[in-house]
């Protein structure tokens, strides 16, 4: 069975920490992304999410939201699901949308990615 909490690495070198899983799935940490919107040094931002509770097998989804407060106005949703490979090793696949704030309206279709 797969376990959110510990210590995450990505592609990208960030790392993610979830230090606090309830027994009703909710969960919280920290992230400490090595990109960053403004190209500046690495940054810790805080995280929460919920993972979908199941029984002693299969696989949990989750989702989080990252909130980058101390370095860009934007925040991030992320959605996965966690797998475990023959040997044992735990894997987060996840998908990610990124919002920025934007001034208008009009400037709105840029704001996601």
């Amino acid at each position: 069975q797969c376990q959110l909490n510990g210590l995450w690495r990505n592609d990208q070198d960030s790392l993610m920490e979830i230090s606090l899983l309830r027994d009703n799935g909710d969960f919280q940490g920290q992230y400490l992304t090595r990109v960053t919107l403004s190209g500046g040094c690495s940054q810790i931002s805080p995280l929460r999410g919920a993972q979908q509770q199941l029984g002693e097998e299969g696989w949990p989804t989750f989702a989080f939201t990252v909130r980058w407060d101390k370095f860009s106005n934007a925040t991030t949703a992320f959605v996965g699901q966690c797998f475990v490979d023959a040997g044992g090793k735990e894997t987060l696949s996840t998908m990610w949308l990124l919002r920025e704030a934007v001034g208008s309206l009009e400037e709105d279709w840029k704001a996601t990615r």
